[in-house]
């Protein structure tokens, strides 16, 4: 494939490498080409006053930043979260009646703040740790298994069981070696089902998008993610089970009770998984948090075992040229949930991964570094249709190649987002600074 924008074909040897930030196995995925034309709709929200408020959250004693704190307004499904730098911003309507917003992390108290006082930028907000003193039943000896057991069990409990239509906020990015070579972002409207057993898949479609475009030019490959928001609603593990928290193959994992600490306010099981057994594909390492009252399940991190790369590899490769050669060495997701009147709501997805990649009988390697993130904005009541198929994000689209390149500091309107990273803010600098030339 030559695209005259990227340089002489004689110089460099551009071809296309797709991955996809997924823990699932590609098989799951029906080989289907579908012609469909994605709708995206270039409209501002919300066209009435907001207040902004922006800042950094840190820890009261060490004033180290709190990275992915969760920030929300009281009473409602409004919220956003920290970036890795412990920074956000929040806009809300002029008109609404919460007067507070507050700010959760774990293993920390739960803080309010007055939403009127704190307008503005560049605030800073100290959060105080909570230790918590174990009462006298958490010292005797728990099965992590069975309380694991126990939590997947009161999904349908714990979890909302109607649909729901979700607002969020999607980035994705690129880095080859040091340097961003890709960023986009999108405003993204979820159909979202119930966590019951038989519900139907999430849909997404995109609201409102940009790119970067190449930041920095990649030297011999060019890397594109597949699949965008819609993959990010598949690292939904609790409603999306399938090789963490299928009933059946708890069993494949050992279990460990490590820890109890506080996550708003309420204590938490903290229980340590890993692979117990070999199977014909990869399982995960991982930790889990478990509501200790309710048993509900609010945060889990997880890795994939990369012991057999080959495996591994064949998770994320859509297709890649025979002489390439691709080495995952490092992949790590997260997905935490908010309790919202006593149901637990998916609150924030991240997916990162670095490999290697380079062709057969060279000396060097180019290491690549991809991550999506996804936090959901705003909650309502899902309307009486579901969306139409040929308005969605397919899981073989390319958010890279439907939207423009565009990149404006009010190109949001009131949308909340999450604030980019440092390193991803500088590329956004550089980029828009190539742009006005």
């Amino acid at each position: 494939m030559f695209n005259k924008q990227l340089g002489e074909l004689d110089v460099k040897t551009y071809v296309e490498f797709i991955l996809k930030l997924i823990f699932m196995r590609s098989s799951w995925f029906p080989a289907i080409v579908v012609l469909s034309i994605l709708m995206l709709m270039d409209f501002q929200a919300y066209s009435q006053e907001f207040h902004s408020i922006s800042g950094v959250v840190r820890d009261a004693r060490t004033r180290r930043p709190l990275p992915f704190a969760n920030v929300f307004i009281p009473g409602t499904t409004i919220g956003t979260v920290t970036n890795l730098n412990g920074v956000f911003s929040l806009k809300v309507q002029a008109n609404i009646e919460s007067k507070e917003f507050g700010i959760s992390h774990l293993g920390f108290h739960t803080s309010l703040f007055n939403i009127l006082e704190q307008v503005g930028t560049g605030k800073v907000f100290f959060l105080e740790p909570h230790t918590i003193s174990l009462p006298e039943f958490v010292l005797r000896p728990q099965n992590p298994r069975e309380l694991v057991r126990l939590a997947v069990r009161r999904i349908e409990q714990n979890f909302p069981q109607h649909p729901q239509r979700l607002i969020a906020f999607y980035r994705e990015a690129i880095k080859q070696r040091r340097d961003y070579v890709h960023i986009a972002e999108a405003i993204v409207e979820i159909d979202q089902t119930g966590y019951g057993p038989q519900s139907a898949r999430d849909r997404t479609r995109i609201l409102q998008a940009r790119k970067s475009g190449d930041v920095k030019r990649m030297d011999t490959l060019i890397v594109k993610l597949q699949g965008g928001p819609h993959v990010a609603m598949l690292l939904d593990v609790v409603k999306n089970p399938n090789v963490i928290l299928d009933p059946q193959l708890l069993d494949a994992y050992d279990y460990e009770l490590v820890d109890v600490v506080s996550l708003e306010g309420e204590p938490h099981y903290v229980i340590d998984f890993s692979p117990a057994v070999r199977m014909e594909f990869p399982l995960y390492y991982g930790r889990v948090y478990i509501n200790m009252h309710s048993m509900g399940i609010s945060k889990m991190e997880f890795s994939l075992d990369l012991s057999n790369r080959e495996k591994a590899a064949s998770n994320f490769i859509i297709r890649r040229p025979p002489r390439l050669r691709f080495v995952p060495t490092r992949t790590n997701y997260m997905v935490t949930y908010t309790n919202i009147n006593g149901l637990y709501q998916l609150s924030y997805v991240r997916a990162e991964m670095e490999f290697f990649a380079d062709w057969r009988l060279r000396l060097f390697r180019t290491g690549y570094t991809l991550m999506s993130e996804m936090a959901i904005t705003e909650r309502m009541p899902a309307e009486s249709d579901r969306m139409a198929l040929r308005e969605t994000f397919r899981p073989t689209n390319i958010l890279s190649e439907l939207v423009p390149m565009y990149f404006d500091e009010e190109f949001w309107g009131a949308y909340n987002v999450i604030e980019p990273e440092e390193s991803i803010d500088l590329a956004i600098q550089r980029f828009n600074q190539r742009f006005e030339e």
